[in-house]
């Protein structure tokens, strides 16, 4: 399974490089074209779900942001995200968040 990452944060990268070794990590939408998850941090990738699922139209994209921003999160649902959820959820367990539901 591959795993691309917009993940920046050298704490939320690390984290997520430790659930999920396998990750790469990314900052350009072409570069998820042949994943097949993808994790998108909102707070610094909010306006690139769009373009990550027009690189990657078969893959399952799970985001993660602030839970206090409702519309953040809403717009990543509309731009075609599969999996949106608070970022204190994601990181209860990233490996469960990225695996094939």
């Amino acid at each position: 399974m591959k795993v691309v990452a917009f993940v920046t944060d050298l704490m939320d990268r690390s984290k997520v490089q430790a659930a999920v070794p396998e990750a790469t990590f990314a900052r350009d939408p072409a570069a998820a074209a042949d994943a097949d998850v993808v994790v998108v941090d909102l707070a610094r990738f909010g306006d690139a779900v769009g373009p990550i699922r027009e690189h990657a139209p078969g893959a399952r994209i799970v985001t993660f942001g602030p839970h206090v921003d409702d519309e953040l999160l809403a717009r990543a649902g509309e731009a075609g995200a599969d999996v949106v959820m608070p970022r204190s959820l994601f990181f209860r367990d990233p490996a469960a968040a990225v695996a094939p539901s």
